[in-house]
Order: C-alpha cells, then structure tokens, then sequence
C-alpha cells in the first residue's frame, strides 16, 4: 500500500485504511474488477485559480495509473478531493458497459450520504462492495 501523507489521518486511521485495503482484496478476488482509491487533499488549480472538476481530475488520473489496460477494462477509481469535499467514481468501458449510469451515480449518491455523516471509512467500504 502507498505511503499516506499526514493530512489523511484527519479523515481516515490505519484501521480504516486496513479496512479499505481488505474491500479490494475481496472485490477483486470474487471479480475481475481493478479498483483503486485515490484522495487528494484539494483538487488542482486552473492556471487562473479555479479548481478543476473532479470528474475530470478523476479521469486523467484513472489514465495516468494505467487503469483502462486491465485485460476486461474493468478498471474502477475512486477519487476524493478532501478539502474540496468533491468526488468521483470512474469505471472503465468494460465494466460500465455490465453496469451503466444508474450503478455508478447510486455508488457516488451513497459515498456523499456517508461521508455527510461522518463515516468515511464506510462510504469508501461500501463503494468497493457496490
């Protein structure tokens, strides 16, 4: 697992981080899904101080990580952008294809709910179950 830098503690424990890692292991064991979470304290900045979209950041990073080269294009990320309270859910053409629109805007609506309450552990946990 990355290396996590001190901000994250403020969001999330080593436990939750365990717990985390564990949901991929067992999503990616009983699928072929790849996934990956990605946090970021703040989203980038445009050159005239406007923060990018998160969708879009989400996008670009979930190309950089060579996610869309799974042998399925099963690829799935998770993004947060902590500071920003912004995320995004990007699941590559295979896996969109079994699951469409509706599946991915339900995963991104729950992390919101769970992350308004307090739980992000939980919302990421049950993001990768999804």
């Amino acid at each position: 697992m990355a290396k996590r830098p001190r901000w994250t503690r403020r969001l999330l424990g080593e436990s939750d981080f365990d717990a985390i890692g564990d949901a991929i292991k067992a999503a990616e064991t009983r699928t072929s899904a790849e996934i990956r979470v990605h946090l970021e304290r703040r989203l980038p900045r445009r050159f005239f101080g406007k923060p990018v979209d998160a969708l879009e950041r989400a996008r670009r990073l979930f190309a950089r990580l060579g996610m869309h080269r799974t042998v399925e294009r099963h690829g799935v990320l998770l993004y947060l952008a902590i500071e920003d309270r912004k995320l995004a859910v990007v699941g590559d053409v295979g896996i969109h294809g079994r699951v469409g629109d509706r599946h991915w805007h339900r995963v991104r609506d729950r992390m919101i709910e769970r992350l308004r309450a307090g739980a992000p552990r939980e919302a990421l946990v049950g993001a990768i179950e999804e």
